[in-house]
């Protein structure tokens, strides 16, 4: 297994997170394309994309899609990855709409409503340069991330004729099975990436016990062919758990949505920063970090051709349900 290639996804901006919290994170249109291109450049063989509008504040509008979008499309070789997270704030309507309208390669799917606590950030952070980032953490403590079977369903027959692939997150054990209940269904076929999330508060924790677990229920759930594993590892928890998981035979995920840090107290100063230091994890192993085109003959994704990103690409919302 020392020729094995192991995927490393940068999540750029995300949602969690709020400006104020680190000079580092990607904000405007040109900060997002510039970080998911040097992230890519650094060894990111896919980029996890959000937008933010003028102030910040996450927004899923594909008008603030496109302008970084078109030049990581140009520039980089990056597979795109697309969120339908959004934000814990937004309607399944507003989430699905980049996914549903650039017909990406990946977009990102989450297998459940949770709680989603970020409140705990509070502690740390007392200042902020914009009114609406303290309620929004605030908020937190009685806000549901909501994504019912119905939601799920609706992501995956909107996006079903545009031979997107998913990262399909999982927060805690009882997602591995939904998305044992939607392959059923035939509603997601293999092969498909799970992303396991760990050390989020309201989800599974970053212990290697939960580690194992959340590996050995999806191999039991799935076979060990029928998936790829990769995995999150919530703010300090970022490169323990990446380690584990690339011991593990797993995939990376790192990006400023995850974590803010680079080290113990030590802001990182950019993607590429935790895109090189997952690099050398796995090279640590023996392992090679793999190209985005190797990513996609893992993950059997349609390719960047195929995507509705570039040229005479049209931002047009679609209907709600």
């Amino acid at each position: 297994m020392k020729d094995r290639k192991v995927i490393i996804t940068c999540a750029i901006t995300g949602s969690i997170h709020t400006p104020s919290m680190s000079p580092y994170l990607p904000v405007s249109a040109e900060e997002i394309a510039e970080s998911a291109i040097e992230a890519a450049e650094a060894g990111a063989a896919i980029v996890h994309l959000h937008a933010r509008d003028a102030e910040g504040r996450p927004d899923q509008s594909p008008a603030l899609f496109k302008p970084f979008l078109d030049v990581i499309h140009s520039r980089s070789n990056a597979v795109i990855n697309l969120t339908t997270g959004g934000g814990p704030t937004m309607s399944i309507e507003e989430r699905i709409q980049p996914a549903a309208v650039f017909a990406p390669e990946v977009a990102s799917l989450n297998m459940g409503s949770m709680n989603f606590g970020t409140y705990p950030m509070l502690e740390r952070f007392k200042e902020f340069k914009q009114d609406w980032e303290k309620p929004y953490l605030e908020g937190s403590r009685e806000r549901v991330f909501r994504n019912t079977f119905a939601d799920i369903e609706y992501i995956l027959r909107t996006c079903a004729n545009n031979g997107t692939r998913f990262e399909v997150e999982c927060y805690d054990i009882g997602h591995l099975y939904t998305l044992a209940h939607f392959v059923d269904r035939g509603l997601i076929k293999a092969p498909f990436l799970i992303q396991s999330v760990f050390g989020i508060l309201g989800g599974i924790g970053a212990n290697p016990d939960d580690v194992v677990y959340m590996r050995r229920t999806a191999d039991r759930l799935f076979g060990g062919d029928g998936y790829v594993w990769s995995v999150l590892g919530a703010g300090r928890n970022q490169m323990p758990i990446a380690n584990m998981a690339i011991a593990m035979g797993g995939h990376v995920r790192v990006g400023l949505e995850d974590s803010l840090w680079a080290g113990k107290g030590q802001l990182a100063h950019s993607n590429a920063q935790q895109v090189r230091i997952a690099r050398g994890l796995i090279e640590d192993h023996g392992y090679e970090v793999a190209t985005p085109d190797e990513a996609r003959r893992i993950l059997a994704l349609k390719g960047m051709d195929n995507v509705r990103i570039g040229g005479n690409a049209q931002v047009t919302a679609i209907a709600g349900r």
